[in-house]
């Protein structure tokens, strides 16, 4: 019997690092391909304890590349495409919108024409909650697969717009495809721009951590384990060309979340900074995942017991997170908050 081919993009990144270990452990029996070209957050350290596994395989490639992708397609014969691959920061895509244009939009296009050209048995496209838009503080209101696409920021915008490539390749060509949309993920090896591993790594140096606006904005947040359940579930089980809402049910307000992180580590509320909104902050985000729960899947991670296992991994592995800090990261922080703040005083 074959072994099967899984080509999951964006391995060297937060979801998809840890979907990839995820993956290579589970299922001895397949092959899993790491494909990322190494972005600022494209981190290859973290895949230390599963690189000389057999099963193991990466490939340094940008999406975006045509001829590279589709002779990769065409030597391999994947089976599944698993499509991680994105720019995500928000932040970011307020500062250049055109590179998330290029690598979510382009290179979903190339990344389907590939899939299209040899046949893959799925396509999985991980999403994000984002390209709703936002809802109103009504803790009675949640996205759903059917809520409308209104993404407000250039990021999420991306985003949509390649969720409407991949449902079209599937409805023009017959692509086999499933989409799946995420709230806010946390946990191991997240790059520490986010609010989560930012919080923390800045408050174990006794640093300032700073707040956009009033910290009022909620979110749903999802620890990243249970999200790759998710995905490895509706890769095998997902009806084909259907959309599925990933949510914890873990709604906080971003204060709540940093207050959370400095009590768990006997921090000083004195070292929280509010610093000027960003531009188009959406007020908040919330999924009903029941359309997923009814294929099988549910959360495992409380925020409580996520959180606090998730601190106790970044004290553990303090010698990753300095490391990417004392990187390319450094100047951005600087520029991202310290000068917008600055020039607001």
């Amino acid at each position: 019997m074959a072994r099967k081919k899984i080509l999951v993009t964006g391995g060297a990144g937060f979801i998809g690092g840890n979907f990839v270990q995820y993956m290579v452990n589970k299922y001895p029996a397949y092959d899993v391909y790491n494909l990322d070209v190494l972005t600022y957050a494209g981190d290859l350290t973290k895949h230390r304890n599963i690189e000389n596994k057999d099963n193991y395989f990466f490939v340094k490639a940008d999406i975006v590349d045509r001829g590279t992708i589709i002779s990769l397609f065409e030597k391999e014969q994947f089976d599944y495409v698993v499509h991680l691959a994105a720019e995500s920061h928000v932040d970011r895509s307020i500062t250049d919108p055109g590179v998330f244009v290029r690598t979510n939009v382009l290179g979903t296009q190339v990344l389907l024409d590939a899939s299209k050209h040899i046949n893959v048995t799925k396509f999985v496209h991980v999403s994000t909650d984002e390209v709703y838009g936002e809802l109103d503080f009504d803790p009675t209101t949640f996205f759903t697969e059917d809520t409308p696409l209104q993404p407000n920021s250039p990021y999420s915008a991306s985003k949509a717009s390649s969720d409407l490539l991949v449902r079209a390749y599937y409805e023009t060509y017959g692509l086999p495809m499933n989409i799946t949309r995420c709230s806010n993920n946390y946990g191991p090896y997240h790059f520490p721009e986010k609010l989560i591993p930012l919080t923390i790594s800045r408050l174990l140096n006794d640093e300032k951590v700073p707040i956009y606006g009033d910290g009022k904005n909620i979110r749903d947040w999802l620890h990243v384990w249970d999200h790759c359940k998710a995905v490895d579930l509706v890769m095998h089980e997902g009806r084909e060309g259907e959309i599925y809402n990933v949510g914890g049910h873990n709604e906080r307000t971003n204060l709540e979340v940093v207050k959370t992180i400095m009590t768990i580590l006997s921090k000083s509320e004195d070292l929280i900074e509010f610093v000027p909104d960003r531009l188009g902050h959406d007020k908040r985000y919330a999924i009903d995942p029941t359309k997923l729960e009814n294929l099988g899947w549910k959360p495992t991670y409380t925020f409580e017991n996520g959180i606090g296992q998730t601190i106790l991994w970044y004290l553990d592995n303090k010698q990753w997170w300095e490391n990417i800090l004392s990187g390319e990261y450094q100047d951005y922080f600087i520029n991202q908050y310290t000068i917008k703040n600055a020039k607001n005083c």
